[in-house]
């Protein structure tokens, strides 16, 4: 990621999340900038600085052979999850990307899932890793996965 994404998701979020279908909208322009995590249709539900939670209905296209929900769909809950913490977390001249990503499958996940992720806030934009957690949770409140993930933070770059 060469440049801040952190001031346009908080301005977007804040803009639309209070309007009635307004997380609905945010999540679908969120698809709309990061084309593969908007095939998951899952939807933003809290985006705070150092937190983010996030509703993913099971459905046909996100299922796996066994009838519950894909372990790649999973993954890519867990990464959207603890992402949107941290980038909404960065100062306005902070970029991020992902440098390493593990994923703990504990059961079948049906259903409909809530991914969330707590993580510190950054103090600055100098390089540094941050390894955030992102619970995977089922209606039963159940954890049926943990993402783990690696994140870089540093300097916004020109482009």
């Amino acid at each position: 990621m060469a440049h801040s994404v952190g001031p346009g998701l908080r301005t977007r979020w804040q803009a639309l999340s209070g309007l009635p279908g307004g997380k609905w909208l945010f999540s679908r322009v969120l698809g709309q900038v990061v084309p593969y995590t908007g095939t998951l249709g899952a939807r933003v539900e809290v985006l705070e600085p150092g937190h983010c939670v996030i509703r993913l209905r099971e459905r046909r296209c996100v299922r796996n052979h066994l009838h519950s929900v894909h372990a790649m769909a999973l993954a890519n809950l867990g990464e959207m999850a603890t992402g949107l913490a941290l980038m909404n977390s960065l100062p306005d001249n902070a970029r991020g990307i992902l440098v390493r990503f593990n994923m703990e499958y504990l059961k079948k996940a049906r259903g409909v899932l809530r991914a969330e992720c707590h993580c510190d806030i950054p103090a600055d934009n100098r390089e540094q890793d941050y390894e955030l957690t992102g619970e995977i949770r089922d209606a039963a409140d159940d954890v049926v996965a943990i993402a783990i993930a690696r994140w870089r933070i540093g300097p916004e770059q020109s482009s």
